[in-house]
C-alpha cells in the first residue's frame, strides 16, 4: 500500500520540479503574465468550489464527539507550529525572504489527503483523521489568511487585511458555494475523483509556473543561491522533526488511544500544499511568490517521505 502510495505522489513530485524549471527557463512575459495569472485565478476558485461540494457533513457529525482529538491537532497546527515559525522567523542569519517563506508555511492548515492515507497506512483512527484535516482545512481558509496578516506585517512581504478580504472572496465564497450545492452536485463530485484531482494539482502547477515566472523575471535565483536552498532544507527538516516528537508525546500525555495518536501525529504535523500555493498566489505581491513557497515546497517532499517511513513502522508492528 505504501508503494502504491507513494508511486501517485511521485508524478506530482517531477511536475513540480518540472514546472519550476519551465518557469525559470520561460517566464510568462508580456501579455501572456495576464493570460496565466486569470488561469491561476480561474484554477484556484473551481479547486475550492470543489473541496466545498467534497465535504460531507456526515463526516464533520461523526467525528465532532472527539473534540479532545480536533483540539490537539488544530493546536498543533495553528499555535505550535506558528510559535516555532515566529522563533524561525526571528533567527539573525536568515534574510527577510527566507525567513517570511518559513514564518508562512507554520501558519497554513494541514493536508487532507495525505494525512487520511497515512493514518490508514498506520492502523489509526481513519474517520477521526478524515474530520480533523477537514477541519484544519476549513478554518485554516480564515484563520490562515488572517494570522498572515498578524504576524506578517513587519515581514516586508506587502501583507494587508485586504489581501485577507480578496482571498476571502477568491478561497472562501467558492468553498461555501460548493459546499451548499453538495446535495445537488456531491454525486458527480464523487463518481469523478479524478476530476477533483486533476484540478488540484492543476490549480497548484499554474500557480506555481505563473508565481516562479514572475520570481524569475525578478531575479529570483540571484536572491536564493544554492547556499539558501541548503538552509532551507535544513530548517524545514528540524522543523519537522520538532512536531513529529512534540505530536507524539502530546497524544501519549494526553492519554489518547493508539489510533488517536497516530491521527495527532499525521495531522498536525503537515502543511498543506494544495492550500498554500494558492492562498500566497492571492496574499503576496506576484514577485514574492516564488520566494515565498519555496519552503513549503521543500516541506511537502520532507513531510512525505518522513511520515510514509513512519507509517510503515507502525504498520509493520501492528501486523507482528
Amino acid at each position: 500500500m505504501l508503494r502504491r502510495f507513494l508511486a501517485v505522489f511521485e508524478p506530482f513530485i517531477l511536475a513540480l520540479l518540472g514546472t519550476v524549471i519551465a518557469a525559470s527557463l520561460f517566464p510568462p512575459r508580456g501579455g501572456w503574465v495576464a493570460l496565466f495569472d486569470f488561469a491561476a485565478d480561474a484554477g484556484i476558485v473551481l479547486l475550492f468550489f470543489l473541496q466545498g461540494a467534497k465535504l460531507s457533513r456526515e463526516a464533520i457529525k461523526a467525528g465532532a464527539s472527539n473534540w479532545r482529538l480536533h483540539l490537539a491537532a488544530l493546536a498543533s497546527t495553528f499555535v505550535m507550529f506558528p510559535l516555532l515559525g515566529l522563533g524561525i522567523a526571528a533567527l539573525p542569519f536568515l534574510s527577510p525572504t527566507i525567513a517570511a517563506g518559513m514564518l508562512f508555511l507554520t501558519l497554513l492548515p494541514s493536508t487532507v489527503q495525505s494525512s487520511i492515507a497515512f493514518t490508514s497506512i498506520a492502523r489509526g483512527n481513519v474517520a477521526a483523521a478524515v474530520c480533523s484535516a477537514s477541519f484544519s482545512n476549513l478554518i485554516g481558509i480564515v484563520l490562515t489568511p488572517a494570522l498572515v496578516a498578524l504576524l506578517m506585517h513587519g515581514t516586508g512581504t506587502g501583507v494587508s487585511f485586504a489581501s485577507v478580504q480578496t482571498i476571502l472572496l477568491q478561497l472562501l465564497l467558492p468553498f461555501v458555494a460548493g459546499h451548499l450545492l453538495r446535495p445537488w452536485i456531491g454525486g458527480f463530485v464523487a463518481r469523478h475523483k479524478a476530476l477533483l484531482t486533476i484540478t488540484d494539482r492543476g490549480s497548484i502547477l499554474l500557480v506555481v509556473y505563473t508565481a516562479f515566472g514572475a520570481a524569475v523575471v525578478d531575479g529570483l535565483w540571484r536572491k536564493v543561491p544554492a547556499s539558501n536552498l541548503a538552509l532551507i532544507l535544513g530548517l524545514c527538516t528540524v522543523l519537522l522533526a520538532i512536531v513529529l516528537l512534540a505530536t507524539w508525546s502530546a497524544g501519549r500525555l494526553l492519554g489518547f488511544k493508539r489510533e488517536d495518536r497516530i491521527v495527532l501525529l499525521f495531522c498536525g504535523s503537515k502543511k498543506s500544499l494544495a492550500s498554500g500555493v494558492p492562498m500566497a498566489g492571492v496574499l503576496f505581491p506576484a514577485a514574492q511568490v516564488g520566494v515565498v513557497i519555496l519552503p513549503l515546497m521543500l516541506f511537502h517532499q520532507i513531510q512525505l517521505i518522513a511520515c510514509a517511513l513512519i507509517a510503515r513502522r507502525y504498520a509493520d508492528a501492528v501486523e507482528e
